[in-house]
């Protein structure tokens, strides 16, 4: 068991980022035109929309809520709140943005399962992301009430000394022995959908962080060409979305 422990929480998290990145660059490389994410929107519309909204909103919440929590060192908000009222904080917001995205993604994957024409233009890989992030956010709903339980934010300071030494290459498996079981198949499954995530639909969150890009994009120079237009008619420089 202390091998394992050792393996899942010293070694994995690295095979799964490098997966993660490697994986996402070469897809990108090789196979370009597999990079979305494969919509059904001309079916079930009022689901899908519903389904799709609640979801993102939340688990947008929930990913940077918890890389913020995670990885933010604990004497950066020591001065303004206590390790105790942090947890509280994060299990009330992670608790709504959890229920929301759990909704969300319920709805999504009822209408992926039970409408036979979105299931057979479903790819394999569709209905199974979708399933493990639902069994995620239902693993991430039980461990709230086990963090109440531990109310003095003894266990996210474990959990936030783990995360960081992942970060800065100085791993200590040995912060997250005699954790309860739930934290320990959360942290697991999480990190096993960054090793999945080069090989489904997930890849296109690149794309939507890639926007930002847009912001500080330089203006396109547009002009038209010689053909005998009145002067003033040619068109002035404008930025092209």
């Amino acid at each position: 068991m202390n091998t394992l422990h050792n393996f899942l929480f010293n070694v994995y998290p690295y095979i799964c980022l490098s997966v993660f990145f490697m994986g996402s660059l070469a897809r990108f490389d090789r196979d370009q035109y597999t990079w979305k994410s494969d919509s059904s929107q001309l079916l079930r519309k009022g689901q899908l929309r519903w389904g799709s909204n609640l979801f993102h909103i939340g688990i947008l919440f929930l990913f940077f809520g918890h890389s913020v929590g995670l990885l933010t060192p604990h004497w950066v908000y020591e001065p303004f709140i206590t390790a105790g009222q942090k947890q509280m904080v994060a299990v009330t917001a992670g608790g709504i943005a959890g229920a929301v995205c759990f909704v969300g993604l319920s709805l999504l994957l009822h209408r992926r399962l039970f409408d036979d024409r979105i299931r057979l233009t479903s790819h394999r890989t569709d209905l199974g992301i979708l399933i493990i992030l639902w069994v995620q956010l239902v693993l991430g709903l039980i461990t709230l009430p086990f963090s109440i339980g531990h109310s003095d934010g003894a266990v996210m300071l474990k959990l936030s000394a783990w995360a960081q030494g992942i970060v800065t290459f100085s791993p200590d498996a040995a912060q997250l022995v005699g954790l309860d079981w739930p934290y320990k198949v959360h942290l697991v499954l999480g990190m096993t959908i960054f090793l999945l995530f080069p090989f489904s639909r997930l890849v296109h969150v690149w794309s939507g962080f890639g926007t930002l890009a847009y912001i500080v994009r330089p203006y396109q120079v547009v002009r038209s060409r010689k053909l005998g237009l009145p002067a003033g008619l040619n068109q002035s420089p404008r930025r092209e979305s």
